[in-house]
């Protein structure tokens, strides 16, 4: 649901009247320099590929990533198919297999530095010494108070070493220490310059501020700011203090050099290595690991070191907006009819629906998108959806780990909805960074001509392995393309299928067959014994006129009319339900007489029960 974030191409504006664009099968990249706003906010890091600067008319779609200028190939055929690359890493070439274990080596490596923990907590910058050094600098300042002020006012240092030899004997014990210390100073500049380059790194310091202070720019803070630089040495080089006097002294020390030794003690401590899972895998698990490593390696086109950079990011990214945290919250089922899980493929792929007309309402509108504070609460509602739908999926080598998002573009917010776009935006980004090659195709239906023409002008900027993954239909089209990727039982009624409420089920097939121009097609269900029997009949477009009855298998006996022929109009139910209690051998006749000019498409099934149900 994680997955890639990308956007759609276009043959031409002469697709409009086409209404259904096939785009083909290719080497995926990453990121376009252009691109168009993807729904499946509805999800993208500090990734090195450059992001694309998204069209504001266009929805996000899960996961789907845009590739880098000029990486389209014109010579690779269209077609309207695309196959999966294998995650079994047996099926993999030799040069992906050595891709993969370089990924996870440097994954290992950084396990056991714990850098993935580092990058999770994101620690701010240790204060503590700031906070330390600021006081020692204080206290430095207050025990020599007669050294710094001449200082501020001093031309250079020689001054203040000829007229330490001038003072009195009689020197309060403070004065006593200065000038012992100032007696140890060079007496001329010559002298100076040797010393400056043999003092200890707290001499330089205090020395570098003297010089600055010459003119009154510097400051304690800039002091500081040198300081906290360097605390570690000023705390080991500063001049020895005078020898202890008793006892006490001595002992005082003590203590501190032990807790010096304890806390070093700990800090070599080796950390045990990093466990750090996503989706609820941990990365160096298992086969399932591999198929996680697998996506990352493929979003940036094997290059070894992109992927291992993606994926640190991701971590960050996840720990950072709490994704853990965030399945567990309780969100709303406000937008339940805007994404919504619905069967799967002919290929068994999960199907994510995205209806972009519920937001016509203008109620839900607003209640989503009307400040940053509910476009966000927005984003994480999409998040989590999508989340845990990829729980869902089979991660084992051979596993459907991918999904098919249809993107219902009928009654869709316009490019003037600011609101929306900021959203989408958002999204778009997310998803491209966090959930890689999580599409395994991309169906746009009832797609507006505008939507044709935006895509057309981005094709450039998409490899053909992404223009693969994209299949556009206009109104008229978009029953029959869904149903060439989506058994009709697995599609909602409302998109053409038979999926809905009732007795039959998913696993219930039907049947599909054209009827064509001007033309009577019968459907018989033969009955050998006394049952119930249940059908669904559905004419895509209907105008046709249709009719059941039962013939009995003996000639004597009458045939009975289940549905008088009667013509149904587009605007009715768009599913007939009939059943029939048979207590004699016979048959159940259909009969759909299609009187238009173009050809139909009959959807029908039915299912056998006891007669004492």
């Amino acid at each position: 649901m994680a997955e890639e974030v990308q956007k759609q191409p276009q043959e031409t504006l002469a697709l409009v009247e086409e209404e259904e664009v096939v785009v083909t099968d290719v080497p995926q990249s990453e990121k376009a320099a252009a691109t168009v706003e993807k729904e499946q906010p509805h999800v993208p890091e500090a990734e090195e590929p450059p992001k694309p600067n998204p069209v504001e008319e266009e929805p996000a779609a899960e996961g789907t990533e845009l590739p880098k200028p000029g990486d389209t190939d014109a010579k690779v055929p269209q077609s309207g198919s695309f196959k999966e690359e294998s995650t079994r890493v047996a099926d993999l070439p030799n040069i992906e297999k050595k891709a993969l274990e370089e990924l996870k080596q440097l994954i290992q490596d950084a396990l056991n530095k714990n850098e993935f923990t580092t990058l999770a907590s994101s620690p701010p910058p240790p204060p503590p010494k700031e906070e330390e050094k600021p006081a020692a600098v204080e206290e430095k300042e207050d025990q020599k108070p007669a050294e710094e002020k001449p200082s501020e006012v001093a031309a250079d240092v020689p001054p203040m070493a000829q007229e330490e030899p001038a003072k009195p004997e009689s020197e309060t014990p403070e004065e006593t220490k200065e000038g012992a210390e100032k007696k140890a100073e060079p007496e001329n500049e010559e002298t100076v310059a040797e010393q400056v380059t043999e003092t200890v790194v707290a001499t330089e310091v205090i020395e570098k501020k003297d010089a600055v202070d010459d003119d009154g720019a510097k400051t304690v803070e800039a002091i500081e700011e040198t300081i906290v630089a360097v605390s570690s040495s000023v705390q080991q080089e500063q001049p020895p203090p005078p020898p202890a006097n008793d006892a006490e002294d001595q002992k005082a020390a003590a203590p501190s050099e032990a807790e010096e030794k304890d806390a070093k003690t700990e800090d070599s401590a080796p950390l045990p290595p990093d466990e750090v899972s996503i989706w609820g895998i941990p990365l160096l698990a298992d086969e399932r690991s591999d198929v996680i490593l697998l996506k990352f390696l493929r979003a940036r086109d094997f290059k070894v070191k992109d992927a291992f950079t993606m994926i640190k990011n991701t971590v960050r990214w996840r720990k950072e907006f709490g994704i853990d945290e965030l399945l567990e919250e309780d969100l709303g089922n406000d937008l339940e009819k805007v994404v919504f899980m619905h069967g799967f493929d002919k290929e068994g792929h999960p199907v994510c629906y995205n209806v972009y007309g519920e937001f016509q309402n203008k109620e839900l509108y607003q209640k989503t998108f009307s400040d940053e504070e509910k476009r966000q609460k927005f984003l994480r509602w999409r998040i989590q959806f999508l989340e845990r739908s990829i729980r869902k999926l089979d991660f084992s080598p051979g596993g459907i780990c991918t999904i098919v998002q249809v993107n219902d573009l009928k009654n869709s917010p316009g490019p003037g909805k600011r609101e929306l776009r900021q959203a989408t935006k958002q999204a778009l980004h997310l998803l491209q960074d966090n959930y890689p090659e999580f599409v395994a195709k991309q169906v746009f239906i009832n797609v507006p001509w505008w939507y044709l023409a935006v895509n057309r002008m981005i094709s450039p900027f998409l490899t053909q392995r992404t223009k693969s993954k994209f299949v556009f239909a206009g109104p008229s089209k978009s029953v029959g393309t869904l149903l060439g990727y989506i058994a009709a039982e697995q599609v909602p009624v409302k998109y053409g299928g038979l999926s809905k409420d009732g007795e039959f089920g998913t696993t219930d097939a039907v049947n599909e067959i054209t009827v064509r121009p001007a033309a009577k097609h019968i459907v018989e269900f033969p009955v050998t014994e006394s049952c119930l029997l249940a059908w669904e009949v559905r004419v895509l477009g209907w105008e046709v006129s249709y009719g059941a009855e039962f013939v009995p298998s003996a000639e004597e006996n009458y045939t009975v009319i289940i549905q008088k022929a009667r013509k149904v109009a587009s605007s009715e139910e768009p599913v007939v339900c009939n059943s029939f209690k048979i207590g004699e051998p016979g048959k159940v006749v259909l009969t759909i007489d299609n009187p238009t000019s173009k050809k139909k498409k009959l959807l029908y099934r039915l299912k056998i029960k006891s007669s004492s149900d």
